[in-house]
């Protein structure tokens, strides 16, 4: 069955989609969560190789996920991702690192001395906000930069349609970092890597956290025009 996107034009779920980190437990009906995978489908992608491959959780197993994450975190367990990710930036990408945590943690309530708050804040991400589903993306390890183009764009398509449909979204490289339980729960094969996760659902207006907003540089520092 086709999305029904009503009247939304692109532009429109562009400037609306944003991170959302609060959710109610309201689940979405299984024949919308089919229709926007299925949508998803359609990226593009290198040589149309399509190297992704996601796993969607719902009900038990998302619990079960929810449940054993928060446990390696309160036990101190070292994340351990299956892809390099590069975290020591500089210059003007600290500076919009910086802004974004504070912009968050500012709509939170909690200041930067708040080390129980903040790290409330960390354990939040593997709550899923309370999401009623999470999807994990991977792709094969032997994969690499190039083909994690190939993700992005098939993660900003999906984000895109379930905006579209009022449902909200988090993508959060943060749940790539515990792959054994994980995959245990979702029987991923081991030749596969998880790349980011997506807890989605519908928003809680309610949590603080979704007060939050960050800007975007303007397209005189990112865009180079030449005749």
């Amino acid at each position: 069955m086709p999305i029904d996107y009503q009247d939304a034009t692109l532009a429109t779920v562009l400037r609306n989609r944003r991170s959302v980190r609060g959710f109610t437990p309201q689940a979405i009906e299984p024949e919308l969560l089919r229709s926007i995978f299925a949508e998803a489908q359609l990226s593009p992608s290198n040589c149309n190789t399509q190297p992704w491959q996601t796993y969607v959780a719902s009900g038990d197993s998302c619990n079960q996920l929810r449940q054993g994450l928060v446990e390696q975190i309160m036990a101190g367990t070292p994340p351990k991702a299956e892809f390099e990710y590069f975290s020591k930036f500089k210059g003007q990408h600290r500076t919009r690192q910086v802004e974004c945590a504070e912009a968050l943690y500012g709509a939170m309530g909690i200041p930067r001395e708040d080390k129980r708050g903040r790290m409330g804040a960390l354990v939040r991400n593997y709550q899923f906000f309370d999401a009623p589903h999470v999807a994990f993306i991977c792709m094969d390890k032997e994969f690499d930069i190039v083909n994690g183009l190939d993700i992005g764009v098939y993660l900003q398509t999906l984000m895109l349609i379930m905006e579209a449909n009022g449902v909200a979204s988090c993508a959060q490289g943060a749940l790539a970092y515990f792959p054994p339980l994980v995959k245990e729960v979702l029987g991923i094969p081991e030749q596969e890597g998880i790349l980011v996760g997506v807890s989605f659902g519908y928003e809680d207006t309610q949590v603080a956290a979704n007060n939050a907003r960050t800007n975007r540089a303007p397209i005189e520092q990112c865009v180079v025009f030449k005749d």
